[in-house]
C-alpha cells in the first residue's frame, strides 16, 4: 500500500510540474507580458502597443517552434534538448530586435520599450550561455517578468507572489529532470538582473 501511495504521489507531482511548466512557459509569458504592461501603464492604447509587440517578439518565435515540433526537428515547445535550441533562439533574438526597432521608431510608450529591451538583454546573456550549458529559460523569463510587473503593480505584493511563482517554476523544471538546481538558479539571476538593469537604465 505504501508503494502504491508513493507511486501515486510521484505521478501527482509530475503532473503538477508539467502544468506549471506549461502555464509559465517562456512563450506564454513573452506573449502575455507586453499587453499587460501596456494596459496597466497606459490604458487601452498601451495594450494595443503591447499586443503588437507580443505578436512579433512572442508570436513569431512561438510559431517557428511549433512548426519545428510538428516537423520533428524539435523535441517539444519547451526545447528540452539543448542542441536544438540555437536556431529557434536566434529567431527569437531577431524577432525581439525588430520589434524593439519598430517600437522606438513608431514612438511606443517608454515602459513598453524598456520591457522589450529587457527581453533582448536577457537573450543576449542566455543565448551564448546555452551554447555550452543548459541554463533555464523558464527561470530567466519568469524572474524577468516579475521584475517588470513590479513597475506596474504594487511592488511588494507583486514581488512576493512573483517569487512564489518563480520558485514553483524552478521546482517544476528540476522535478521534471529538465534542469539542475544550478541551471534554474542561474536563470533566475540572469532574468532578474537583466530586467532590473534595463529598467534602471530607462529610469522606468
Amino acid at each position: 500500500m505504501g508503494d502504491r501511495e508513493a507511486a501515486r504521489d510521484e505521478r501527482a507531482t509530475t503532473v503538477a510540474a508539467g502544468w506549471i511548466t506549461g502555464l509559465f512557459a517562456p512563450q506564454v509569458l513573452v506573449i502575455g507580458l507586453p499587453p499587460a504592461v501596456g494596459l496597466l501603464a497606459d490604458g487601452w492604447p498601451g495594450a494595443g502597443w503591447g499586443l503588437g509587440a507580443s505578436l512579433l517578439c512572442g508570436g513569431v518565435p512561438a510559431g517557428v517552434i511549433m512548426a519545428g515540433v510538428r516537423s520533428g526537428r524539435l523535441d517539444s515547445h519547451h526545447l528540452v534538448d539543448r542542441a536544438s535550441r540555437t536556431k529557434p533562439l536566434l529567431v527569437a533574438v531577431v524577432a525581439v530586435l525588430v520589434t524593439l526597432v519598430l517600437l522606438v521608431f513608431l514612438g511606443a510608450p517608454r515602459l513598453l520599450v524598456a520591457t522589450v529591451t529587457a527581453m533582448l538583454a536577457a537573450l543576449a546573456v542566455t543565448v551564448p550561455i546555452t551554447l555550452g550549458w543548459k541554463i533555464s529559460f523558464h527561470a530567466a523569463v519568469s524572474a524577468g517578468t516579475v521584475v517588470v510587473l513590479t513597475r506596474v503593480l504594487p511592488a511588494a505584493p507583486a514581488l512576493v507572489v512573483g517569487a512564489l511563482v518563480v520558485a514553483a517554476v524552478c521546482w517544476a523544471r528540476v522535478r521534471l529532470g529538465h534542469h539542475t538546481p544550478a541551471q534554474v538558479t542561474a536563470g533566475v539571476l540572469v532574468g532578474a538582473g537583466t530586467a532590473w538593469g534595463t529598467l534602471a537604465a530607462f529610469d522606468a
